[in-house]
């Protein structure tokens, strides 16, 4: 049978805004405890009273707060961020020769310094993204596939990451979470084992790179 602590705990955690609020300290706790008691009472399969959900609470929150400041922490070993402007995002259907393709690209770029290119294949789409001065190069490589998308005028912050982070949950959250906040769209988003690329548009990129660097530097 499991406890009331594990189950507020449970609940908590899928709703990520009311993670952060709690180890923030301003939640109504006692509002909480009596919105969350059904749904406790459900799970542990008896009678729960508001004063044991709100008990469960508190104790739950120096927790959160110390994994919080923990990835803070981490972030906060990182030394610069690099933005790349001037970016293009092509999707394509998924097919049979998509790999031939980026192969012939990867081909025809080899010599070009500096160039952006990334590339992800997914079950049903495919989507680079890439220097804009390469879009012709792109068009003619993947000339004969289906074209799903294409978006211009994107720009890229490029954050490295500590080693650590790849074994850290909440790290992605953490970053992005700070953009969405300022109600900022991310277009998309690219890791590799040490960098996290967050696209945005290039009105957004300025303004997206001063929130990150005063949360990461304050």
């Amino acid at each position: 049978m499991r406890t009331t602590a594990v189950v507020v705990e449970e609940l908590v955690r899928e709703l990520p805004l009311l993670e952060e609020g709690l180890a923030e300290g301003i939640l109504n706790l006692s509002a909480l405890a009596r919105r969350l008691r059904p749904q406790v009472e459900g799970a542990v399969g008896r009678g729960v009273s508001d004063a044991a959900v709100m008990m469960a609470l508190k104790r739950l929150a120096p927790r959160i707060a110390a994994q919080d400041r923990s990835i803070v922490k981490l972030l906060r070993q990182m030394r610069d961020l690099t933005v790349r402007s001037s970016l293009v995002e092509f999707t394509f259907r998924s097919s049979p020769t998509l790999l031939e393709r980026h192969r012939n690209l990867l081909l025809s770029i080899a010599k070009e310094r500096d160039a952006f290119l990334t590339y992800t294949q997914g079950v049903f789409e495919a989507t680079l993204i890439a220097s804009a001065r390469l879009a012709g190069r792109i068009e003619t490589a993947f000339g004969s596939e289906q074209l799903v998308s294409r978006l211009d005028d994107l720009s890229a912050i490029v954050i490295p990451l500590p080693p650590k982070s790849v074994q850290t949950p909440g790290v992605h959250y953490t970053l992005l979470k700070q953009l969405a906040l300022a109600g900022l769209n991310v277009v998309e988003v690219v890791s590799t084992y040490g960098e996290l690329t967050i696209v945005l548009a290039k009105d957004d990129v300025d303004r997206a790179f001063s929130i990150l660097k005063r949360f990461l530097w304050p």
